[in-house]
């Protein structure tokens, strides 16, 4: 952390105990591979405020009991709905699987959450077999199970637990020859086995998508789900009469449980833009933070 840090309260934006429309929209992770989605969700509602926050102390979640998963979900989410987020997007798939009906069923602000991507797999197939590259967390949930069994119960499905992608994306080291050869490891005997749709099933996953690609080559389409979820951000916002009619430019302040410099690191390489520190109360706890410097 550096020396030079300034100390930020969040703003919170409420009107007779109500979230406005100006307020933001939060996003977490266990870690940096949200970013993904925020990334989407950038793109498509470029007039709304976000808040990221990073669960990097407790990353990753894969391995992690759903309950485990669960209590984490909603010690992050009260301190969202303490900083005044008005929608809340699980970008996260094994946080998804683990903790979204609990979320549902426990706070009254609206949730998007991780589907599989299964169902535009199963759909778009021509060989009928289709591979899942995701987390432990993400194969046991009710989610997937539920979707594979609506869309895929006829497909062939091949599925890949990823260990160690995880990392390699929360240390910089995505693109690196040992993710290289993890990949390879993961990736060739799905196209051995035939399959021309890979799903990625987990946020991080996409920081993956050009070495999949080249892998692959052009006959394997390689879905990443976040453009989808990004979309359905949207129609959530719609529904419930909550976007910022605002014109201006939405803000970005991403949050860590852990140290930030690998999120700055990340942030710049997908941007191109450069990030200040500064320090938030979120929680009732004190975190970095980074935002536009």
């Amino acid at each position: 952390m550096t020396g030079n840090i300034q100390h930020l309260m969040l703003d919170i934006v409420f009107l007779d105990g109500k979230v406005m429309n100006s307020s933001r929209i939060g996003v977490f992770d266990s870690g940096l591979g949200g970013l993904t989605v925020w990334r989407e969700i950038r793109k498509q509602m470029p007039n709304e405020d976000i808040l990221y926050f990073a669960d990097s102390k407790n990353c990753p979640y894969g391995p992690k009991p759903p309950q485990t998963i669960a209590k984490l979900a909603c010690e992050i989410v009260d301190g969202m709905i303490a900083s005044g987020c008005k929608m809340v997007v699980v970008a996260c798939n094994t946080a998804t699987a683990a903790a979204i009906d609990t979320l549902r069923q426990n706070y009254s602000i609206p949730f998007v959450g991780m589907e599989p991507a299964i169902k535009q797999a199963a759909l778009n197939t021509k060989t009928g077999k289709v591979g899942v590259l995701a987390t432990k967390g993400t194969f046991d949930g009710r989610l997937y199970k539920e979707t594979s069994r609506k869309y895929a119960n006829n497909i062939d499905v091949m599925v890949q637990i990823g260990t160690g992608l995880v990392e390699l994306v929360e240390t910089d080291e995505y693109n690196t020859e040992k993710a290289h050869s993890l990949l390879e490891k993961y990736v060739t005997p799905m196209i051995e086995h035939g399959v021309d749709q890979i799903v990625l099933g987990c946020t991080h996953y996409p920081f993956f998508k050009p070495q999949i690609e080249q892998m692959v080559g052009s006959g394997v389409a390689v879905i990443d789900p976040a453009p989808a979820v990004a979309r359905q951000a949207s129609k959530m916002l719609s529904a419930n009469n909550l976007q910022n009619n605002n014109d201006h430019i939405g803000t970005d302040l991403f949050v860590s449980s852990g140290k930030t410099e690998a999120m700055r690191k990340l942030l710049t390489s997908m941007t191109g833009k450069t990030y200040a520190e500064s320090e938030i109360e979120f929680g009732g706890q004190r975190f970095e933070a980074l935002s536009v410097g």
